[in-house]
Formats: structure tokens, sequence, C-alpha cells
């Protein structure tokens, strides 16, 4: 079964999408089945992954099997990198907040759409809207896990504490078992005091939470996007490339680590039967 990771940040720009498309694009690299769900009325992740919102207006999208037009794994696209597939998205979604609110179990609509394609990738990561909204709490109900990207900047732990607030009440009324995937710092410009102020704040609130890589102010991240590419279709030598490769790898690390952990409980839990 894939494990779901929601990428949420109720603050916009702080490198949101950008951080879904390229560990996407990391974890299909590492021929790991991967699925981005685009769950933000913006689309930005459908144009960074080539499938732009304007060109898609007609066709079936996320809006559309959330409606019950369709199945998920009918508005399901390739992209140019093996292992790596779409569920795109366009304005229709912002309608949905409001259509949903008299919907019979309405946080629950997403989890039952992921539940028909789970067991056909390794993961399925969420870019969530810069809200905590219906559609998020759709995403949080759905996920085994929440990753959130913090920018290296003040105020950012501000947000954060709400955003934390949110996933406990989650935890107590939809969704137990949801994790802390992490907090990854974007954004991080390391010739400034500030950035490495905030990172010091975080890690401190924070000591067992916090991806050791930190993903850097990096143009070619921002011109990627532009051309409807990850980083690693448009610059593989760039430095944006690297942590989110490196960051990738840690992530797989810490999920490998559970899974033993896991797998050993169990044995011993057998083994006491």
């Amino acid at each position: 079964m894939g494990r779901v990771i929601a990428v949420v940040n109720q603050k916009g720009g702080v490198g949101k999408t950008t951080s879904v498309v390229n560990i996407a694009a990391s974890l299909a690299m590492a021929d790991q089945r991967t699925l981005v769900i685009d769950f933000d009325p913006q689309g930005n992740a459908s144009s960074s992954l080539g499938t732009p919102p304007s060109l898609e207006q007609d066709f079936p999208n996320v809006y559309s099997a959330l409606c019950g037009e369709a199945t998920l794994a009918s508005v399901i696209r390739k992209t140019d990198l093996d292992h790596l597939d779409l569920a795109p998205s366009n304005s229709h979604l912002a309608g949905a907040e409001i259509e949903l609110v008299s919907a019979f179990a309405r946080e629950m609509k997403l989890k039952s759409l992921i539940a028909e394609v789970r067991s056909m990738y390794d993961y399925i990561l969420i870019d969530c809207p810069p809200t905590l909204g219906l559609l998020t709490i759709n995403a949080l109900t759905a996920a085994d896990s929440v990753l959130v990207p913090l920018q290296a900047e003040y105020f950012a732990l501000e947000g954060l504490s709400q955003l934390l607030t949110t996933i406990g009440l989650i935890r107590q009324s939809l969704n137990p078992g949801l994790q802390l995937e992490g907090i990854m710092l974007t954004m991080f410009n390391s010739q400034l005091k500030l950035s490495h102020e905030v990172e010091k704040e975080v890690r401190s609130h924070f000591p067992n939470d916090v991806f050791k890589t930190v993903i850097p102010r990096n143009i070619k991240l921002s011109e990627c996007t532009s051309f409807g590419k990850p980083i690693l279709l448009y610059d593989m030598n760039s430095k944006g490339c690297a942590a989110y490769l490196d960051l990738t790898r840690e992530l797989l690390t810490k999920q490998q680590a559970a899974n033993l952990a896991k797998a050993s409980a169990s044995g011993v839990q057998e083994v006491s039967l």
C-alpha cells in the first residue's frame, strides 16, 4: 500500500509546490511508483509537471473525481518521468470548498478516492492549497503523514503553531494515525544571518522533526517550473537538484527504518502470542 503524504503550509510562497514536484520526481528516479495529486485550485503542480490548467479546463481532473463524475484512476496522467504520475487540477476545484459543505462525510471524500489507486503506488503526495479549509482537511484525513515546508524567515513558527493545532484536531476526530513526516526548511540563504537564526530556532523547538537537508534559494528551482519540468529534468547539476535528492534520501531512509521497526515489533508480538 502506498504511503500518502500531505504537503501542507497555510502560508503561500514557501516552496510547497516546488517541494511536492521535486520530491516526487526524486522518488520516481529511485524507482518508487509515485503519484502527485494536485489538490490546489491554482494548479501549479500540474503546470510544473507539464499539464497547464488553462489547457485542461474541459478534461476530467481531481475536481471531476470529487464530484463523482470520474474515478481518480481515470484522471491520472503520465508525466515525462517513468514511475511518476499526476492527478491534475484546475480552477474548478475552488468550487469544491462550497459544494462539499453539505455533502455526506465531506471530510472523507479524498480518502475514498485514494483508496481506489493506493495499491498502484509506493508514494502518493498531495499538494494542498495555502489554506486550512475543507480541501486541506480532506488531504489531512486521507494522509498517513504531513510534510511541512517552512521558509527560513521570521514569523514562520507562528504559522507552524496554527498548523500543528489543526493536525492535532484532525487526529482527535478524523485520522488518529496521522503522523508528522517532518519539517523541511526552504528558501534558505546561507549568506544571511537571519536564515541561520531561524534554522537554529526551528531545530530547538522540534529537535527530532526537522530534516537535516535544507533547500537553498536557487534560481534554477524557480526557472524549472515555468518550463513544466522538475529540476531533475531541467538542471541536474544545480544546487537545488542536489538538495531535493538529499532530502528524498532522508525521507526514504526514515521510512525504511520505520518499516523495520514495525516488522520487528510485529515479530516480537507474534512470538509472545
